[in-house]
């Protein structure tokens, strides 16, 4: 079950190469960038996650879950689907899939029209700026329906339904 409604969450923008990690406020009211993992092996991602989770005081994650325009999912949504289930068995805090489409081009919007930065530098920010806009999107799904929104990372394929 997804944590209470309250207390800080951690948004992870999956990649194979580089993580984006954006943080919330205790209230789940404002999300922030938070930085940028360079993917290694599980031990040291694995000690990353534990430490980070205590660092930030985190009570849960909302990773993003890659779906295709009609619903469908893909391999990348396989990859983001067992890296939750690891996440969640190394921290041992839950976790939450939650629609991440769009997440990367409203990021990239984002850093365009607010920053002046090179692009090389916008290039490194741009996976901790959708984990942000991903975790942005939860919270307001979470006010909006009054419920818990995406899928447990154990839930069998369904787009964004709720499974717990």
């Amino acid at each position: 079950m997804f944590p209470p409604t309250t207390g800080r969450l951690l948004g992870v923008d999956f990649g194979t190469v580089r993580i984006g990690i954006s943080v919330c406020d205790p209230m789940r009211i404002l999300a922030s960038p938070l930085e940028i993992r360079t993917v290694s092996d599980k031990q040291a991602d694995g000690k990353y996650f534990c430490e980070l989770a205590k660092k930030e005081a985190a009570s849960g994650f909302v990773v993003g879950l890659p779906i295709h325009c009609d619903g469908g999912e893909s391999a990348k949504s396989r990859e983001a689907r067992l890296f939750a289930v690891w996440l969640r068995d190394t921290t041992g805090l839950p976790v939450r899939l939650f629609d991440e489409r769009f997440t990367t081009s409203a990021a990239q919007q984002r850093m365009h029209e607010g920053q002046k930065k090179k692009k090389s530098s916008r290039t490194r920010q741009i996976d901790a700026v959708a984990a942000q806009v991903l975790l942005e999107s939860f919270l307001e799904a979470a006010r909006y329906r009054g419920e818990t929104p995406g899928q447990s990372p154990s839930g069998a394929a369904k787009g964004d339904a709720s499974l717990d």
